[in-house]
């Protein structure tokens, strides 16, 4: 498998360090407001990266950070009257219930950053013997200049980084380029007792923090969106290869586009965003989970309602399919298996989920268009959608209430072999109501959600 690692500019086979584990770490969210589309399109990419390597028999640790203490949120705080503890468990519980809704299930940790303290005034101190780092009136700054590797990632050295950089203007630091490790309390601030004072943690700093005390100082795949790339994901790297004189500190780095709207990214900050709470009225999780596997994972793209219902189509024709077969007994024979194969093949070079998404739309396109089937073939079907459900979770798998039901299309049957059209019509408008659908087949007729 084959995917495109940001560090090297390069396609490059995903191997471990040590046998068949993986360790992937994925910048988890700033938890101060709601979760939005743009959460949605990164964190279900990295669902189903973590899924089809552990389909692929890797044994993958996924480990995601929790910004529990930030700016954003302090200002939330300030606008609101809470406490900043008040907030972030609010929004942390939001966001967890948020990807659970979405079907998000590889995180193995969620990590909060107060929760490594300890670790973070660790690295500072570690950072400040070696010469890496200073402290201020305002601080403890990272000397940038010390670290020649500043810039590898994003391909830039640092005299372009400085003449691009928006970087805040502040007396205190040697260089315009050097960035917070700790930041000396102000007034009406939360704060932490550290060798430099009263004060809280500069944002990279948090998840070198963590991923040292889990991982150690390498790993092998650092995910995240695009705009993390330059200044944390580089700040990160200087950190812990300051520290541990070891690179690579991370030996994949994998980077996802932004979700934007009117071609700008859908952010908090911009508040041009679409909460996925709003988007779970209108659509499946599982049609969320198809129009973001269309597009692919490193491609910018613009959040729009006809995708959306396209999806919301695709989704409810796969649902219909897989409850044509629920009751069937899975049959895993070689045809199945080499459907399956093929429907995943894409994501063998770098993760091409959107050539995916073809392959399973035709195969139930073709599935749903046979009058009748036999009962291998919908053995065989049952097995293909399973399979394509735990690597991409975009199959509606819920059981049906049989009993009450199965009497209820009896019913229906009974008024369509009568000629009662309209009281079968009823019947199947009043289910919708209730989010089943029905569909009528040569076969009979099957009930789906």
């Amino acid at each position: 498998m084959k995917i495109f690692n940001t560090l090297t500019s390069s396609l490059k086979t995903i191997e471990s360090i040590r046998g068949r584990r993986i360790n992937m770490f994925v910048c988890g969210p700033t938890v101060y407001d709601k979760p939005h589309m743009g959460h949605a399109r990164t964190y279900i990419f990295y669902d189903v990266l973590a899924r089809y390597l552990r389909y692929r028999g890797f044994r993958v640790f996924y480990l995601m950070n929790i910004t529990d203490i930030e700016d954003h949120i302090i200002q939330k705080s300030r606008e609101t009257g809470k406490s900043w503890e008040e907030i972030t468990h609010q929004y942390s519980n939001e966001f967890f219930r948020t990807m659970s809704e979405l079907k998000n299930s590889g995180v193995n940790y969620y990590a909060f950053a107060t929760d490594f303290m300890d670790e973070i005034k660790s690295q500072i101190t570690r950072l400040m013997e070696k010469g890496y780092a200073y402290e201020t009136s305002d601080g403890v700054y990272f000397r940038v200049n010390k670290f020649s590797g500043y810039g590898k990632l994003s391909h830039q050295n640092i005299d372009s980084l400085l003449a691009g950089a928006r970087v805040e203007v502040n007396e205190n630091k040697e260089d315009p380029l050097d960035f917070a490790l700790w930041k000396k309390r102000k007034e009406g601030e939360p704060y932490w007792q550290s060798p430099w004072g009263e004060g809280r943690p500069g944002w990279h700093i948090e998840d070198t923090a963590i991923t040292e005390s889990i991982f150690g100082p390498n790993y092998d795949i650092h995910g995240g969106a695009k705009d993390l790339i330059f200044p944390h994901h580089e700040s990160e790297i200087a950190q812990m290869e300051s520290i541990s004189g070891r690179e690579p500190m991370v030996r994949f780095w994998i980077h996802t586009g932004h979700l934007n709207v009117d071609n700008i990214k859908m952010s908090k900050s911009l508040k041009n965003f679409v909460t996925v709470e709003e988007a779970l009225k209108n659509y499946w999780p599982e049609a969320i989970r198809i129009m973001m596997l269309s597009m692919h994972y490193s491609a910018g793209v613009n959040f729009e309602v006809k995708a959306a219902e396209d999806a919301q189509a695709n989704a409810e024709r796969i649902s219909m399919a897989f409850h044509r077969v629920l009751n069937s007994t899975e049959r895993k024979t070689s045809r199945a298996e080499e459907i399956v194969d093929g429907i995943l093949s894409p994501l063998e070079n770098d993760m091409n989920t959107p050539e995916m998404m073809r392959e399973i739309i035709t195969y139930v396109r073709d599935f749903l268009g046979k009058e009748r089937v036999g009962e291998q073939e919908r053995g065989e079907a049952k097995y293909i959608l399973t399979e394509v459900e735990k690597v991409t979770g975009i199959v509606r798998m819920g059981q049906m209430p049989s009993g009450p039901l199965d009497m209820v299309l009896r019913m229906r049957n009974d008024f369509r072999k009568s000629g009662n059209y309209s009281e079968a019509d009823r019947i199947r408008d009043e289910l919708r109501s209730h989010g089943i659908r029905v569909e009528d087949t040569a076969e009979g007729s099957y009930a789906w959600w």
